[in-house]
């Protein structure tokens, strides 16, 4: 009787150890990555012009860079149903699944009226064929002092914007969208 109480004991704590899972590695986010989906903001407002802009492939996330000619700006970044041109409210079309609505707080003209930045193709401002995440890039406008760009990606995923400063006098608002949750 003993040892049958013995080989149930051993039974039980073999089929325990079989649906526990160890450790927390399923819980551990995606490359670390614990950014959301929900809106990003910084208030802050310049005059400093875009310049540029450009985007590259990262082992975890797509990133899109815009390039100021001065003090780092502020920015809105929310996913939206439909990306707007400034000004006119014309719907900008978009390669993906979701839409991230990227609004600058610097214009892409000087303070004569004068272009900063002019992309050969407004629909296709960089070419993001081969990325896991980025579908499209594409121009939305700039007007009253701010710049809006459209971002198509995959789906709905995390991202995270931020700015930094240089190259030399200029600086960047910087964003990341991951490539899965």
């Amino acid at each position: 009787m003993r040892r049958i109480f013995s080989i149930l004991v051993a039974l039980s704590a073999l089929v325990l150890t079989l649906l526990i899972p160890v450790g927390q590695a399923s819980a551990t986010p995606y490359c670390g990555i614990v950014w959301g989906s929900l809106e990003r903001s910084n208030p802050t407002h310049g005059t400093s012009p875009l310049t540029n802009i450009r985007s590259g492939r990262h082992d975890c996330f797509d990133r899109m860079v815009l390039d100021i000619a001065g003090p780092a700006t502020g920015y809105l970044a929310t996913y939206v149903d439909q990306v707007h041109m400034d000004a006119s409210g014309a719907p900008v079309p978009l390669r993906g699944s979701a839409f991230l609505q990227v609004v600058v707080h610097a214009p892409a003209y000087d303070t004569n009226g004068n272009s900063t930045y002019t992309p050969a193709n407004f629909n296709e401002l960089t070419n993001v064929t081969g990325y896991d995440t980025f579908r499209q890039i594409a121009w939305a406008g700039s007007f009253e002092g701010q710049t809006t760009i459209g971002l198509g990606v995959r789906a709905r995923l995390p991202f995270r914007v931020f700015t930094l400063d240089g190259p030399n006098n200029g600086s960047r608002v910087v964003v990341d969208v991951a490539h899965r949750w």
